[in-house]
């Protein structure tokens, strides 16, 4: 299916079933020449007693991959009772401890916003700035920004320098606000404008959130709807790298 897309990077998400079949996921993305960009995780409070996180870190040594870890942190007992600063040393020690196994093996950290206070990327600046791991960075996704789009071009520029990848959809204002496919939302194409205009360089992904039951159709959406936008952008350059 992602040949067909033209689609050549990977990044994994799994759970628990998944596990026994780590090896074979590398094996067919090395057979069908697709590069397994980054291995998403969600950890709690004790990561060092998570089967699951080192099921991961297994994988990745067997296969010697070095690749971004997108990582959420959750479970902290007690973390809303908590004054700021408890808050950042509480949610900093697993962190630590995953960002410090990920440069063992030569990989990078990103935190993957989703949700609560780990999920708000000013907080997540402030685990970077007390950490000060060079391997620790963000990654950031429209899928779970329903709640950012006013405060965007406020705290992208800060989020800028510590950008490990950046994952795009559709967002339509209301109350909720709305996922959809990209370009058939009302918020999106002027994020994304934001994002142009800077000096990020960095990968850019799609995701099939719950856009269509089929994954192949759910991903055309998004890729057609990205296409739209950047002609409506002018952008020849960026569209001549579509297939």
């Amino acid at each position: 299916m992602l040949n067909q897309l033209g689609i050549t990077k990977l990044a994994y998400d799994w759970r628990e079933k998944h596990i026994p079949t780590f090896d074979e996921e590398f094996e067919a993305c090395r057979k069908h020449n697709i590069k397994f960009e980054a291995f998403w995780l969600y950890s709690g409070p004790n990561p060092e007693e998570d089967k699951g996180l080192q099921a991961v870190f297994e994988v990745l040594k067997r296969q010697k991959a070095k690749m971004q870890i997108w990582c959420m942190i959750g479970g902290i007992k007690g973390l809303d009772a908590m004054s700021e600063e408890e808050k950042i040393k509480a949610v900093a020690r697993p962190v630590q401890y995953i960002a410090d196994r990920a440069a063992e093996l030569g990989c990078t950290v990103g935190l993957y916003n989703h949700g609560g206070w780990f999920g708000e990327p000013e907080n997540q600046l402030k685990i970077i700035e007390y950490l000060k791991k060079p391997n620790l960075g963000i990654v950031y996704n429209f899928h779970h920004a329903e709640e950012h789009i006013e405060r965007f071009p406020v705290f992208f520029p800060k989020m800028l320098p510590h950008l490990m990848a950046l994952n795009l959809a559709g967002l339509k204002k209301g109350n909720p606000v709305k996922v959809v496919p990209i370009g058939q939302g009302d918020a999106e194409a002027g994020m994304m404008r934001i994002v142009q205009q800077s000096k990020y360089r960095g990968p850019i992904g799609i995701i099939n959130e719950d856009t269509a039951p089929d994954a192949e159709v759910g991903l055309r959406l998004n890729m057609d709807g990205l296409q739209k936008i950047l002609k409506s952008w002018g952008d020849t350059a960026t569209l001549k790298t579509y297939q």
